[in-house]
């Protein structure tokens, strides 16, 4: 009984084995066939993305029909240009709470379409809740940010509503609670044959956040101070996209980076001084004006925004003497300028020299996935991505610069972090702040012992 036991369980092994090696045999000539295809295909990437159809107005379609296609795209990106800011202009009319709002918009516009691309290429796998953990991380992120932002400007309202302090103070912990859910939710949607697949999706859409929605919440951090910290960089960077155009459309001749064929050394430079120049005239029009140089602020009586205030030193005209080989040559001793417009020199400067390189990492990204632009949004201009790519980068730079040499501390926020502290705790700082004042002479000792 044991011997029979015994055959049987060998005779078992062996189908088994036999089973394996004719398993195996099948892999290792998949395995061929696909080791030739690969020796005789080049390594083409992920699958591209549908190229949209052509969206130009029919009107414009018509007018220009008789032209080229060189300078029918000509005349559309100019025309479509002059509208968008014509509407640039109209926000900023509008006013900061608006200009924040549309801020909000193109964040969620370019994060659906970055989303999209890859849903588009990785669609027939059928990825679980990809879509829906995207958009749901996005929700996460946004509630972050907006909701710090509230606590640091929106301080005294925080501090009269009893729903909003109690959110305020617990606001990291139900943020993490947030994003902590959606992690377990992507840890349960995970499928045994899309496991690689599902965790590069995972990063795309972190990715995507930390381009996309951490950029803009620095623009709107800008824009509390001043709406000349929000407007002069934007103002630049489009400068920069039109001359460079328009240099390259005429003069260009040499190549100036392999990712971006049609960018030129001629678009480049001749970019780069116009952009400066109008940096400069742009700064001294705007610097005159209390409602572009002063901080958005909220006034808890009003419920409102304001921007009214004293300009600051570095919006006051000051004079500054000329070196000796300027002053002998245009015969000035000095030159009357703003301060901020030395400051837009930098801005104007990175605007042209480095916010070019956040347009050539999007064309390394699309060229990655065979695409032209990012959506067809704009006819001659692509997908809002395509006119944001180097707004994301500028954001950055201005946010930085401002921490570095503009902003000091915030009173507002000091006192808000006072006010939360133990009664002792105030009383303790307040003993020492008046030491402090009397030492350096700015408060009599007197008067306090009255």
């Amino acid at each position: 009984m044991t011997e029979l036991r015994h055959r049987g369980t060998t005779e078992n092994d062996l189908q088994h084995q036999q089973s394996e090696d004719k398993g195996s045999e099948s892999e290792g000539k998949a395995e061929k066939d696909g080791a030739s295809d690969s020796e005789s295909k080049p390594d083409t990437g992920p699958p591209g993305v549908p190229v949209p159809a052509d969206d130009t107005p029919e009107v414009l379609n018509k007018a220009l029909s008789g032209l080229s296609s060189r300078w029918k795209n000509w005349w559309v990106r100019g025309i479509l240009t002059l509208a968008m800011i014509s509407f640039f202009f109209f926000i900023i009319y509008l006013g900061p709470m608006v200009l924040m709002l549309i801020v909000l918009c193109v964040q969620i516009k370019c994060f659906q379409e970055i989303i999209h691309i890859g849903y588009s290429v990785y669609h027939s796998y059928h990825l679980p809740w990809f879509r829906t953990l995207s958009w749901y991380f996005l929700l996460c992120v946004n509630y972050f940010f907006y909701g710090e932002t509230v606590t640091d400007y929106f301080s005294n309202l925080v501090q009269r509503e009893e729903p909003l302090r109690i959110l305020s103070k617990y606001h990291r912990l139900i943020s993490f609670a947030m994003y902590l859910t959606g992690f377990c939710m992507f840890v349960l949607s995970l499928v045994k044959k899309h496991y690689r697949l599902q965790f590069y999706m995972f990063g795309w859409t972190h990715v995507t956040l930390l381009i996309v929605v951490t950029q803009s919440h620095l623009i709107i951090h800008n824009l509390f101070e001043g709406m000349i910290w929000f407007i002069v960089p934007i103002s630049c960077v489009i400068c920069n996209d039109i001359m460079a155009y328009m240099f390259g459309f005429f003069f260009g001749r040499t190549p100036l980076i392999k990712l971006s064929p049609k960018k030129t050394w001629e678009g480049f430079i001749g970019g780069f001084f116009s952009t400066v120049v109008f940096g400069i005239l742009l700064s001294y029009v705007m610097a005159g004006y209390s409602f572009f140089v002063c901080p958005v602020e909220f006034n808890s009586d009003r419920n409102s925004f304001e921007v009214d205030c004293e300009p600051s030193d570095l919006f006051q005209l000051q004079d500054y003497a000329l070196p000796a080989a300027l002053e002998s040559l245009t015969g000035w001793p000095t030159l009357r300028l703003y301060p901020f417009q030395i400051h837009s020199i930098s801005l104007s400067a990175f605007a042209s020299l480095m916010g070019p390189f956040g347009g050539f990492f999007a064309s390394g990204f699309k060229r990655a996935f065979k695409i032209k632009d990012f959506a067809n949004t704009i006819p001659g201009h692509g997908g809002i991505m395509d006119r944001f790519d180097c707004q994301y980068l500028m954001a950055t730079f201005v946010n930085v610069y401002i921490a570095s040499f503009i902003r000091g501390p915030n009173p507002a926020k000091v006192v808000q972090q006072l006010l939360a502290l133990r009664l002792d705790q105030q009383l303790h700082i307040f003993n020492s702040l008046k030491t402090h004042l009397t030492e350096r002479g700015l408060l009599e000792e007197e008067m306090w012992e009255k």
